[in-house]
């Protein structure tokens, strides 16, 4: 609720209205709690946690529909007294940004946490000159396409969510006003770098709306100097990451909700969740360590790295899977359309930065795109051929001889995936012995060990065939046991999206109007139907066993 009220009165009225909609509902159909666990929580953007929050109908609180119409009744007063004063400062800062770019086609791209919000603000800018183009989460590709490529010829102000703006290639715009200032600084970077992009020209411009003296502002103001000094520590990549993941997600949310209920301790909310991000990318810090470290790029490498075939593999490796695995890819003129295994449709696709510069309407396919980044995970490190080293290990018995490796078992959807890792010792005798195999991972992280030579390759092939058997057969139970999981993932959704179905059938039955009544039931099937559709490709799991490494392991000590 602070979120939408400091977003704008059209939110917070559409919110509670929608609220009391729901308080009207039969008692049955009311739950105590949201669906979903925290991490997916943490992911969502404002909209889409009000949609869910809204959607499971939580259980009313004593009072709750006379107070929600006290609040709806306030609403409709400030909406009636003229726009939001955060609308009017956004006017300004239009004109302001125009006139100081010397550009009067200004192209700005707008970031909203809530529906609502964009659209009084569609219709705020349209009423006074501005021509306007919107994207949220709800909106199909098609839609999303044509919106992009309307900002990129013709709209000058793009007004998109969260959830709406994953994905776009801007680098046309340089100008980002963020209106809504989400709880998790890392969104901010990620909304910036829409249009920070390879090919942009100018320079970089945000603007962060914020209330002045609000518990909000002085939560950043405080929040950027304790950041500020995690950064200059562990650098922007170890932080970014630390802060883009799901528990610092939560970790932010729960640090405002207790700013807000007890804002005289501000100072102390901000200084625990630091202190804990703190600890977590000294963590990273120290794992990172154990794989070495990197030095500055130097200038020419950088050059190197441009002129890099890289964009290249990253599409043979796409539209290659693609067509491998009931996937589509069709190139059509400059760019691909793309049809994932999935059913998701990624259309006007190029994956060099000259073909994004170029054409800006297109979408720039990198592996930073979480689809792409699978599947360049998926690729195996140790491949049949590959040179096997021999390594001495001092603190290992002289009678452990044989071939260690590391195997990553896992199972995986479009959108899901779980993962072992299994280590594994082939003894020179032939026996496979699973106890040593995680002795000697354990002394291979600690201990300082010795390349002694490399495996004949007629050996390395014969053996790695022989470890591919036996990772086959003790690889069994681990499968088994994510398969299991994964069945069971799908079991719990198909029940929560029969419980949801089912309270909406019912109260649409109550609808006396036989001609509404039959449209909205026409409609919930449609959802349901596409839903179980959702469901169904969800249950197409690609399993995977890929050998990380493998060495021939000898005990005792080396000179």
């Amino acid at each position: 609720m602070q979120r939408l009220v400091v977003s704008s009165t059209s939110a917070i009225r559409t919110t509670l209205e929608r609220r009391l909609e729901a308080l009207s509902a039969p008692q049955e159909q009311l739950t105590l709690l949201p669906l979903g666990s925290e991490d997916e929580w943490s992911d969502l953007d404002g909209q889409e946690q009000i949609d869910i929050l809204l959607q499971t109908h939580l259980k009313a609180f004593k009072n709750e529909r006379a107070e929600v119409r006290l609040l709806l009744e306030a609403a409709a007063r400030c909406e009636q007294i003229g726009p939001d004063a955060k609308a009017e400062a956004l006017l300004e800062w239009l004109y302001r940004l125009q006139s100081e770019e010397g550009d009067l086609e200004l192209k700005t791209l707008i970031f909203t946490e809530f529906v609502p919000t964009q659209k009084m603000l569609l219709q705020f800018l349209n009423e006074r000159g501005f021509s306007v183009v919107c994207l949220n989460g709800s909106m199909d590709m098609d839609e999303r396409k044509l919106a992009q490529e309307t900002f990129a010829k013709d709209a000058r102000i793009l007004i998109s969510t969260q959830a709406g703006g994953e994905g776009l290639n801007l680098q046309f715009c340089h100008v980002v006003i963020n209106y809504d200032i989400p709880w998790n600084p890392m969104r901010l970077e990620q909304r910036i770098g829409r249009v920070d992009r390879i090919g942009q020209t100018h320079v970089v411009r945000a603007v962060n709306f914020v209330f002045e003296n609000s518990v909000e502002h002085r939560v950043q103001e405080v929040l950027e100097k304790k950041l500020a000094i995690i950064f200059a520590e562990f650098g922007i990549d170890k932080t970014g990451d630390v802060l883009d993941s799901a528990q610092a997600g939560t970790m932010f949310d729960g640090m405002y909700v207790e700013a807000i209920l007890n804002p005289e301790k501000v100072e102390d909310s901000v200084e625990k969740v630091v202190a804990r991000l703190h600890e977590q990318a000294l963590d990273a810090r120290t794992t990172a360590s154990v794989l070495g470290t990197t030095e500055d790029l130097e200038p020419g490498e950088a050059q190197r790295l441009l002129n890099h075939p890289l964009p290249h593999w990253v599409e043979l490796m796409t539209v290659s899977y693609l067509r491998a695995h009931g996937g589509q890819a069709e190139r059509k003129n400059q760019s691909w359309n793309l049809i994932w295994p999935d059913g998701e449709i990624y259309e006007n696709v190029v994956f060099t930065s000259k073909e994004a510069e170029k054409y800006p309407a297109t979408r720039h396919l990198t592996l930073e795109e979480p689809k792409v980044r699978g599947l360049a995970m998926r690729l195996p490190r140790f491949v049949l051929g590959q040179p096997v080293p021999i390594i001495s290990i001092p603190n290992l018995p002289q009678e452990v001889q044989g071939v260690w490796s590391l195997w990553r078992i896992a199972i995986s959807t479009m959108d899901w995936d779980r993962r072992r890792i299994m280590p594994l010792f082939l003894a020179d005798n032939g026996i496979i012995y699973m106890p040593t195999a995680r002795h000697v991972w354990d002394q291979l992280l600690v201990t300082s060990t010795h390349v002694r030579s490399i495996l004949n390759t007629e050996i390395s092939q014969a053996t790695f065939k022989k470890l591919k058997e036996a990772a086959e057969e003790h690889g069994k139970p681990i499968y088994e046991a994510l398969v299991q999981e994964h069945q069971s993932r799908i079991t719990r959704e198909s029940e929560k999206s029969n419980y949801a179905f089912a309270s909406r059938r019912r109260t649409i039955e109550r609808i006396g109007l036989p001609q509404v009544r039959n449209y909205r039931l026409n409609i919930l099937l449609q959802e349901e139907l596409k839903y179980q559709e959702q469901l169904d490709q969800m249950s197409h799991t690609y399993p995977e066993m890929v050998p990380l490494l493998v060495i021939r392991v000898e005990g005792g000590c080396y000179e």
